[in-house]
């Protein structure tokens, strides 16, 4: 079985205006909220059996009321990690791990960004994982050179074992850009209290994978299909421009 972390807890500065008062998973492309097409393509998973959304203190009332008005089949948690603005924010590992306690999670794991706008088939990554049976990251070989340096950056075998991961390189490896959006096994599962104890980065949720390749062995997906990464205004009205009805 498995279950599904959404990381909807961060502040997302760089919108404000967009994200004073909401946050940037309810914002709205094509008139629907970006994590209700989270939602849709989690719901053609098999053997999801629960979605835990996990926000902060400022937001989580909207977040409850955004759930009573979702039509997932799959049921839906909202949890609240306490936090009320950037200077105490948990991170995104110190939120799956803030989930994975509070939820004593003990099966393979989902792990998206909240944030994440794609169009590639969930139910495709989750059949790779479960073929591959290890833990798993998702990819696209990205033209743009230029904003490389902005991502996540793997190096992969030609089976696509991760050899490398690097957040955010000045000098990428390769033009293999990673997403937010992970599979883990259910023994790997505790790592992440192990990655924190080590005193580990909290903050970006690919710096566990980064971690975690030296451990055992992580493959990627190469997902067809686009991945838009909102993180200023302009981007966001760009991608409501792509997507309008």
């Amino acid at each position: 079985m498995m279950k599904a972390i959404i990381l909807a807890a961060g502040y997302a500065t760089r919108l404000y205006p967009l994200t004073l008062h909401k946050s940037k998973a309810l914002l709205p492309i094509n008139k629907k909220p970006i994590i209700d097409y989270i939602i849709e393509e989690m719901n053609h998973v098999d053997g999801l059996e629960e979605i835990y959304v996990v926000t902060n203190s400022r937001f989580y009332d909207q977040f409850l009321d955004w759930a009573k008005t979702s039509t997932s089949s799959v049921p839906i948690c909202i949890l609240d990690d306490g936090t009320t603005d950037d200077s105490n924010k948990r991170g995104a590992i110190g939120d799956i791990s803030f989930v994975i306690d509070q939820k004593k999670i003990d099966d393979e794991l989902m792990v998206i960004a909240g944030d994440n706008f794609f169009t590639y088939s969930l139910k495709d990554y989750v059949d790779f994982f479960h073929e591959k049976n290890r833990d798993c990251v998702c990819v696209k070989v990205w033209d743009d050179e230029a904003s490389l340096s902005q991502f996540g950056i793997a190096l992969l075998d030609e089976k696509g074992m991760v050899l490398d991961i690097e957040e955010k390189p000045q000098h990428p490896k390769s033009n293999t850009v990673v997403f937010a959006a992970y599979l883990y096994k259910k023994e790997t599962v505790p790592l992440f209290e192990t990655y924190l104890a080590e005193g580990n980065k909290p903050d970006a949720p690919g710096n566990f994978p980064a971690w975690l390749y030296r451990q055992k062995e992580v493959y990627a997906y190469t997902f067809s299909g686009e991945c838009y990464d909102i993180g200023t205004p302009e981007s966001y009205h760009e991608v409501c421009k792509i997507f309008e009805d």
